[in-house]
């Protein structure tokens, strides 16, 4: 097996894991902002002040696809459709990255 094949194996699954971890960090800060909302963090903390700023830019596009009248399930249903997506696709990424 020639080597330059086997470098490229190796690239492309550290650019899967790479991609995956990404994904699962964009999830994760998504989900912490849910969970500090469902919670009634203070919103006035600097650090729930920072999830929130970083959540709400991660799921800029997805927050107002739907409308609910009850501020918790637009909070989940806004910002757990991005963290969804995020995991799907980074996933699905990561895995063909690794295949190849």
């Amino acid at each position: 097996m020639p080597t330059h094949t086997r470098v490229h194996t190796r690239g492309s699954s550290s650019a899967g894991r790479a991609v995956a971890l990404v994904a699962d960090i964009a999830a994760f800060v998504i989900g912490l902002w849910i969970l500090l909302f469902l919670l009634d963090a203070n919103q006035g903390n600097t650090f729930v002040d920072l999830v929130h700023d970083a959540a709400t830019w991660l799921a800029g596009w997805s927050y107002d696809l739907f409308t609910f009248d009850r501020a918790w399930v637009q909070v989940v249903v806004g910002y757990g459709i991005a963290a969804v997506v995020y995991l799907f696709i980074g996933h699905a990424l990561a895995s063909r990255l690794s295949r190849r």
